[in-house]
């Protein structure tokens, strides 16, 4: 909704400083910001760019292009892309269920890819879908970043800076590439974006950090597959949006991939060369 009122540069870059600011003001609240340790230096900026700069534009972008629930589903495809990523960078094992699981997700992608469900020629459409897979693969390498990375604090004590360094590279990005702000404020407009800013950006990323701490990654896996099972609910419930066959099948594919690829493994599974 804000999206189509607001560039979608400025719509992260103001819902990303509103986190910044909250997100701060929670580190000094509990006497928990401090400056970060030189060795966590690599994966802060990593995530920032990665996660907090490029997922969130490019799936912004994607969203002005793209239908809500629909976007929803192609940027929760990351986790099918950490698995072989994990397997090439980290050398964790890749089990045929791992392999199976990747397998049924791209054939969600293929669905929901074909020509019956996706205008080829309008040059729009396919940009959104791209940019909104470009997201889901930034999001992966952030995540194997964060993986492979040997922490010196928490991930709770890098999101203010995190946040902070995007909102000075969002603002400045923003202003070059689209002009100054010169949509319209409203009350409506503004109470989304205190729900952006807030619940959905500050309390989201506090609260991943946190169950990443306590929860096995499986879990939190299997739980972010709430999101795009709620967006297509929401999309049509709330915005109008009317799934056809081709994306009830894809959602139905990818999140079925996703939860082979997470789920806990049978003994018997064997691990493939």
């Amino acid at each position: 909704m804000i999206v189509a009122s607001v560039p979608p540069l400025w719509a992260v870059a103001i819902r990303t400083g509103i986190g910044a600011v909250a997100l701060t003001a929670l580190a000094l609240a509990t006497r928990r910001l401090a400056r970060p340790p030189r060795a966590d230096l690599p994966v802060l900026v990593s995530i920032t760019l990665l996660h907090m700069v490029g997922f969130t534009t490019l799936s912004s972008i994607g969203l002005e292009l793209v239908p809500a629930g629909r976007s929803a589903v192609l940027a929760y495809t990351t986790p099918l892309w950490v698995v072989p990523g994990a397997s090439l960078l980290l050398g964790e094992r890749l089990t045929r269920r791992r392999v199976v699981g990747v397998v049924v997700g791209l054939a969600g992608l293929i669905v929901l890819f074909n020509p019956a469900a996706l205008d080829w020629t309008r040059r729009t459409t396919v940009l959104g879908n791209v940019a909104i897979l470009g997201a889901a693969l930034l999001w992966a390498g952030a995540i194997l970043h964060i993986r492979g990375h040997h922490w010196r604090s928490t991930p709770f004590d890098l999101l203010p800076w995190q946040m902070l360094l995007a909102t000075v590279i969002l603002v400045p990005l923003a202003w070059t590439v689209v002009g100054p702000p010169a949509f319209e404020w409203t009350p409506g407009l503004a109470a989304l974006f205190a729900y952006a800013g807030l619940p959905g950006s500050a309390l989201a990323y506090w609260a991943s950090a946190m169950a990443g701490l306590r929860l096995p990654a499986a879990t939190i896996s299997l739980g972010l597959l709430a999101t795009p099972v709620l967006s297509v609910a929401l999309a049509t419930l709330w915005l109008g949006e009317r799934p056809g066959a081709s994306l009830l099948v894809g959602v139905a594919l990818i999140l079925g991939g996703v939860a082979l690829g997470t789920v806990g493994e049978r003994p018997s599974d064997a691990a493939v060369p």
